[in-house]
């Protein structure tokens, strides 16, 4: 046996260390992100649930308030053109002017409630798990 055959039977051994480690560290990041992937799926279904009813109760809701607002409407357009002597055009040009009024500060109202996180705890999830991996 040379000392290089005695050498190289050392550095054998070394090799397998720091793959074996490689391994390991693949092992549990793969199962950290497994992790987070079934905790995503679950969150995910249960906002889908949610949604799902919110907008049908959403619609019903929104299909009786406009049968109301078109009664109201016509109510009001006849109380234009009948109490303040309004001509019919100027009464449904005036009436037309506050419906736009409000579904512009309505639709501003909406756009800023539906900003947001989504899916908050898959986030704060994978924030700690990359803050974790980093050393942050």
């Amino acid at each position: 046996m040379t000392s290089s055959d005695s050498s190289s039977s050392k550095d054998a051994p070394r090799r397998g260390v720091p793959l074996k480690a490689a391994s390991r560290i693949t092992g549990l990041v793969a199962s950290v992100m497994d992790l987070h992937v079934r905790i995503a799926l679950k969150e995910a279904d249960r906002e889908k649930r949610r949604l799902i009813g919110g907008v049908v109760l959403l619609m019903a809701g929104l299909s009786a308030l406009l049968m109301a607002w078109l009664a109201a409407d016509v109510a009001l357009l006849f109380w234009l053109h009948q109490n303040w002597g309004w001509s019919w055009i100027h009464s449904a040009l005036g009436l037309m002017a506050v419906n736009l009024l409000l579904s512009a500060v309505f639709l501003r109202i909406g756009g800023l409630m539906t900003k947001g996180p989504y899916l908050p705890e898959t986030l704060a999830g994978l924030t700690k798990t990359t803050r974790a991996l980093v050393g942050r």
